[in-house]
């Protein structure tokens, strides 16, 4: 067999990972196809399953409490949907995240690393391998305006902390429920701020398990895009560094941000953020082409394109994966029909035998 490489980023983390498996060549980006962001997940071992019934898998393994069958992906997801999945860890820093990569990698499990949730959506039926949540959460101040912040540490939270130390380039951090790592990964940006703009330096875990620091000034950023997102040898995002420039008004913007979100967009409801990106160089947002197309409140079972931001649909009930999927599938199509523009998906779709998801491409 080749050898192929296993790499994703949902919410937190970036991870690559070398398994001695097959994989499929990836599906275009289609409603209901299974590509959405960049992952490439091995091929499972259909044999692997006896092996590791056998172990104590409840129990402590290594340090790890690896727990099979019992986690819901819909308790991981702000959209709340998802079924279960086979095997689930916790890590809480780089050197258990590196046990529960060898521990997948052993087993010829496929894997993926998430942090909140917040970009995703869980099939139904679950997810056949190991999902490792990532809660490497310390933060580290280096010297005036410069934190070192653990890539599963909120997002949110660092901004706001940020905001009222008088810090600013972090104030649109303030209303993004993502990770530290995961905003890294995708250049996470709003109100005209990125997290680019005030990165310092990035540590990542290799798929030879070697830590690196990797300099702003190495680093080539883009439109919610990052050199993580082909970085062949990576293996995770383990943290980032953050310069700061001081400022009075950083908290009076950050709050000015918050009410704005608030005000515009369905806060308190379950969805994933944006669905969609904006179309490049016409102008108009995704959700002002959902809008205009008569979209707002249209639903399929459960989901439903909210009232309040055309590009954010909701869990408005029980909506399972096949009614959020649908949904997508029907704007995409009217959105088409009306306008000629293609949208293309923002958010994350991993269904059970999950092996390429791809992140703002076409393939």
């Amino acid at each position: 067999m080749r050898k192929s490489t296993s790499k994703e980023m949902i919410g937190g983390l970036a991870l690559t990972s070398s398994l001695s498996q097959t994989t499929k060549k990836p599906s275009k980006l289609l409603p209901l196809s299974h590509s959405y962001r960049q992952a490439r997940f091995s091929q499972c071992n259909h044999n692997h399953t006896h092996t590791i019934k056998n172990q104590r898998l409840n129990h402590r393994l290594n340090g790890l409490k690896i727990v099979r069958g019992e986690k819901l992906l819909r308790d991981l997801s702000t959209w709340g949907i998802g079924g279960p999945c086979n095997y689930y860890i916790e890590v809480f820093n780089q050197n258990q995240l590196v046990s529960a990569l060898r521990f997948c990698h052993e087993n010829s499990l496929r894997f993926m690393i998430i942090g909140r949730g917040s970009n995703c959506l869980f099939d139904d039926l679950g997810f056949d391998g190991c999902v490792i949540l990532n809660r490497i959460e310390f933060l580290e101040r280096i010297e005036s305006g410069v934190f070192r912040v653990g890539s599963g540490f909120g997002f949110n939270r660092l901004g706001t902390m940020c905001s009222i130390k008088g810090l600013t380039g972090l104030e649109f951090a303030g209303g993004i429920p993502g990770t530290v790592g995961g905003a890294a990964y995708m250049n996470a940006g709003a109100n005209g701020q990125e997290t680019a703009d005030i990165v310092d330096s990035v540590e990542i875990v290799t798929t030879g398990g070697q830590f690196q620091t990797l300099l702003r000034v190495d680093l080539s950023f883009g439109y919610r895009s990052s050199p993580f997102q082909d970085m062949q040898d990576l293996a995770a995002i383990a943290a980032v560094t953050f310069r700061l420039r001081h400022s009075e008004s950083a908290r009076r913007k950050q709050l000015e941000y918050l009410e704005r979100r608030r005000s515009s967009q369905p806060v308190g409801e379950k969805s994933a953020g944006s669905v969609f990106r904006n179309p490049s160089n016409l102008g108009v947002s995704a959700g002002e082409l959902i809008d205009r197309a008569g979209l707002k409140g249209v639903r399929v079972g459960g989901a439903m394109v909210s009232n309040i931001h055309a590009n954010f649909f909701v869990n408005s009930g029980e909506s399972t994966s096949r009614d959020m999927l649908q949904l997508i599938s029907l704007v995409k199509e009217m959105v088409y029909q009306k306008f000629g523009v293609q949208l293309k998906e923002e958010v994350l779709y991993v269904y059970p035998h999950c092996n390429y998801l791809n992140p703002n491409r076409d393939k």
